[in-house]
């Protein structure tokens, strides 16, 4: 049987009603994530759980700063994240582990691209991206005579 945890939430121990749950995500739990794109963070989370006979809604709502690797020079870079998430969910669902739900909801919420405002990025990275940008036309570099008609 699993043990429970303040934000494992096993949902045959609770009585029918309404609950909060404030908790946060902090540097400690990302890091904690195998293969996770965040480097770090600081997450405040609220999720309500609305329990019914047959079935229950839940609400997640995140709040805060994650630090990524910028996709163009490869230096961290702080994203805001503020999102919300509501679920319904039908019996079936034994136990819910708001932590995750919480982080799910930080990942999908992230930009595709990470990088920096122009000019934000590691100025030794970017001048050497300028130094290997294609800055010529495939036409241009051909040295092939044009055809005579």
């Amino acid at each position: 049987m699993a043990t429970q945890t303040p934000h494992t939430i096993e949902l045959s121990k609770l009585e029918i009603g309404n609950y909060s749950f404030d908790y946060e995500l902090d540097s400690a739990y990302f890091q904690s994530v195998e293969k996770s794109e965040v480097l770090s963070g600081h997450v405040q989370a609220k999720a309500e759980l609305a329990l019914r006979e047959q079935d229950f809604d839940l609400r997640i709502k995140v709040s805060g700063v994650v630090q990524v690797m910028c996709d163009r020079c490869l230096d961290p870079m702080d994203v805001a994240i503020d999102a919300e998430d509501n679920m319904e969910m039908d019996e079936g669902t034994e136990m819910l582990d708001l932590e995750w739900l919480a982080y799910e909801l930080v990942i999908v919420n992230l930009p595709l691209v990470h990088s920096h405002q122009a000019g934000g990025c590691n100025p030794i990275m970017d001048a050497l991206l300028q130094d290997h940008l294609c800055t010529t036309t495939e036409d241009e570099d051909t040295d092939e005579p044009e055809a005579e008609e």
